[in-house]
């Protein structure tokens, strides 16, 4: 079961949090559909800041966003005029208030979005397929993680049938629930049409109880928060 199914939604509630935290009740399906709305426009709109993950908090008149990303920089801007921006631009898309909380990733290595993105951007400038994934298998593996498989699907070096590559190094229990796999879809495109490219890494194992924050997974030492609450609001404890 766990070769087939998506590393992160069979650990949900045992070693990982949810990146969605509401009730929705009777809008459950507005909401939901405002999440993945919110959701792809943020990574649309911060294509270039290295966008991980985007979770979402919602009370009943305040949507909180949390944003990690490898450049919180591109983000924030000068003086923080990008950053105040971006939330105008999504309290007009959600129609509430909206708080942005950016944190920074120190180590992309171990995100498997980051690496996945990194790998597509290198394809569609036309940089060998094997060469990125061997650069980023290695990155990962210098960064202390315990194994890191990506595998890659489509047409490979414009060929007329479409096929699988995988690579594999270190180990990747997918069935080992306390394991803590990070995994990611990434497409890229190219002209002879979309590849798709997954990457698992995994980053130990998990012992004990794990209390699961929305940030479950980042270490103290690898994120740093760089928005805060608005005024006159207090900051919720994680």
């Amino acid at each position: 079961m766990g070769q087939k199914t998506n590393p992160i939604g069979i650990r949900l509630g045992i070693i990982r949090g949810w990146e969605s935290n509401w009730y929705g009740g009777r809008d459950y399906g507005d909401k939901l559909a405002e999440d993945h709305k919110l959701r792809k426009y943020i990574f649309v709109r911060l294509a270039k800041a290295s966008v991980s993950r985007v979770i979402i908090e919602r009370t009943l008149k305040l949507v909180t966003l949390t944003i990690t990303t490898a450049r919180p920089g591109i983000i924030i801007g000068k003086g923080g005029q990008e950053v105040d921006k971006l939330k105008e631009e999504l309290k007009k898309l959600s129609g509430k208030d909206v708080q942005l909380n950016i944190i920074e990733i120190k180590r992309p290595e171990l995100e498997a979005q980051l690496v996945g993105a990194s790998i597509a951007r290198q394809i569609e400038s036309r940089i060998s397929y094997r060469r990125a994934i061997k650069m980023a298998i290695a990155a990962s593996i210098r960064m202390n993680a315990e194994g890191i498989k990506i595998q890659i699907s489509g047409r490979l070096n414009g060929a007329e049938m479409a096929r699988s590559e995988s690579y594999k190094e270190g180990r990747i229990p997918l069935s080992t629930f306390r394991a803590d796999i990070d995994y990611a879809l990434v497409e890229a495109q190219t002209t002879y049409g979309k590849l798709g490219i997954k990457v698992w890494i995994m980053k130990g194992e998990v012992y004990g109880k794990r209390e699961l924050s929305p940030l479950v997974g980042m270490s103290l030492s690898s994120a740093k928060s760089k928005g805060g609450p608005s005024k006159g609001r207090k900051q919720r404890r994680r």
